[in-house]
């Protein structure tokens, strides 16, 4: 779980300026909203956009972010998958995934992943601001149906969704999204920086793990577990 961090910057002698937040969203109109939707507060203030998962992690780990605010389908890395590697680095920073889905999977994932909140879109106008502050001070945020889902997987005993998915590494998570996007084996030995035989590799340790044989398994595992839309 990443620590809390402290709201805004501070300069020498200078007053705590607006926590600074990161948007990760693949949708240039979504980020404009939602853009509108922060920078009308006072304590609040969005000082980055980016587009993918993989954009995200790399502007954090530039710095300057207090809260970075990650959808959970986007291109080259998801927004879960971001939220992982930020946290394995251990970045001085609090995270909210920000959805349109009403999925357990993606829930309980990101509470596993140290994400401070999970956000619907549908409600984020009347949420996100909430759900910022409560993260920015370290606690958790949860909209009133993912509170449900949580009360009603303590009373069927714990299940957890996301446990399907931790049979795969995350490396073999970042070959299986690229094959369900459709890439090759050689655009994803590009893209991941690997050999095309490490890509294979990881593609028939899948397959093993999985019990599965082809592809299109692949692609339809990849949907189920959150990787990738339908």
């Amino acid at each position: 779980m990443i620590t809390p961090t402290g709201q805004g910057h501070t300069g020498a002698g200078a007053a705590p300026g607006p926590a600074r937040v990161l948007l990760a969203d693949d949708h240039a109109l979504v980020r404009h909203g939602v853009r509108l939707i922060i920078d009308a507060e006072p304590d609040l203030q969005v000082v980055a956009e980016v587009a993918d998962g993989a954009a995200a992690v790399e502007r954090c780990v530039q710095g300057g972010i207090d809260l970075a605010i990650l959808d959970v389908s986007m291109p080259r890395m998801t927004g879960l998958q971001a939220a992982r590697e930020i946290s394995r680095r251990g970045l001085p920073l609090q995270m909210l995934i920000l959805s349109m889905h009403d999925n357990e999977h993606y829930l309980f994932e990101a509470l596993k992943l140290g994400a401070a909140g999970y956000v619907h879109k549908s409600v984020a106008d009347r949420d996100l601001i909430t759900a910022c502050r409560s993260a920015l001070r370290g606690e958790p945020f949860l909209y009133p149906a993912a509170v449900a889902t949580l009360i009603r997987n303590y009373l069927t005993m714990g299940q957890d969704p996301s446990r399907e998915s931790s049979l795969l590494t995350p490396r073999e998570e970042e070959v299986l999204k690229l094959i369900a996007e459709g890439h090759s084996g050689r655009e994803i030995a590009d893209l991941l920086v690997l050999s095309p035989k490490t890509v294979e590799r990881h593609r028939a340790n899948m397959l093993e793990k999985l019990g599965m044989k082809d592809r299109l398994e692949l692609t339809r595992y990849a949907i189920r577990t959150g990787l990738i839309e339908p």
